[in-house]
């Protein structure tokens, strides 16, 4: 009767300890909410219209945000952008002639709900000359350490009306963080006279995982060399002689010259034989590493160029990748 007394108070006391533990691992940081701002300044040229984007995005607290930020024209995705330390993100990008809607919408981060900004309308002029745009699918990218992505890059041609052969636009990209690589197919487009509609190429980003240095190979794997001690002794020798032979040797030339070159043989071979080797450093020290793609938030621009010998034409966006 007593023992089992006891068994409910050390039960109880045990339940007792663990309700705050239960409760307090329950309670999560509540995330504040943010407010996005979007501006655009535009400039008309003889090509058409080029809108300067400025983003801002700050926190409940006043505090500036961090993270991602997409920007899209009427629903459709164009740049994605990435804040800075005062949570300020920018871009340039060439417009479409006519009206557009654009907004910014911020992903948010671990201490910042997302938010969108208001519709900031802006009208792009018609230019005289050819022209095209350029925009990625998804704009914002999330990737962990290790996979790859793909993104789908739209050139629209803008007057190709105004062409009298095909023009053909180079795609590439860069900012990309160590450890990564990008790729296009095709990575050449082809745009013919009075084309109007867009053309698409496959974006492919990889990261890299990282391969840990593997540790030395096991005696047991290491190639077995049956009484090396003898051989390395005959030929370290022959070296050995002829470094006295130089040292000391006055007479003989002819007798001096042939000791010399059997050193420098045997000098070659103890070199072989020891870590100088690369197989030496591979068995005592293992392959190199690969290190990992470095994990943040990187503003990767995608550039679109053209060039018909007499003009060239750049134009780029913006995509916004995230490494976990």
């Amino acid at each position: 009767m007593g023992r089992g007394l006891r068994l409910e108070r050390v039960a109880g006391l045990c339940v007792a300890m663990a309700l705050p533990t239960l409760g307090f691992s329950a309670v999560s940081p509540q995330k504040l909410a943010t407010e996005t701002t979007l501006s655009a300044e535009t400039h008309d040229t003889a090509a058409g219209t080029q809108a300067v984007l400025a983003v801002n995005v700050t926190g409940a607290d006043g505090l500036a945000a961090s993270g991602a930020v997409v920007v899209k024209d009427a629903g459709k995705p164009l740049a994605g952008l990435v804040l800075n330390a005062a949570g300020l993100a920018s871009a340039t990008l060439a417009l479409a002639p006519g009206d557009h809607t654009l907004t910014a919408t911020y992903a948010g981060d671990s201490q910042h709900l997302n938010s969108s900004s208001q519709v900031t309308p802006v009208r792009a002029a018609t230019g005289a000359t050819f022209n095209f745009t350029i925009s990625v699918a998804p704009a914002s990218l999330s990737l962990t350490a290790g996979q790859s992505g793909a993104v789908t890059a739209s050139v629209t041609p803008v007057n190709a009306s105004t062409l009298t052969a095909p023009m053909f636009v180079t795609l590439s990209c860069s900012g990309l963080p160590d450890q990564s690589a990008c790729t296009f197919t095709p990575e050449n487009i082809e745009i013919l006279p009075n084309e109007t509609t867009s053309i698409t190429s496959s974006m492919v980003l990889a990261t890299s995982a990282g391969i840990a240095a593997t540790a030395k190979l096991a005696p047991q794997s290491q190639p077995r060399h049956t009484g090396a001690q003898p051989v390395a002794w005959a030929v370290m020798l022959p070296g050995v002689l002829g470094l006295a032979g130089l040292a000391f040797g006055t007479r003989g030339r002819r007798w001096l010259h042939r000791l010399s070159l059997i050193a420098l043989v045997g000098f070659v071979s103890v070199l072989g034989a020891t870590a100088c080797s690369p197989q030496y450093d591979y068995y005592h020290h293992g392959p190199p590493h690969n290190l990992p793609t470095p994990s943040g938030t990187y503003q990767v621009s995608v550039t679109a160029q053209s060039n018909n010998g007499v003009t060239a034409i750049t134009n780029s966006t913006n995509l916004a990748l995230t490494v976990k």
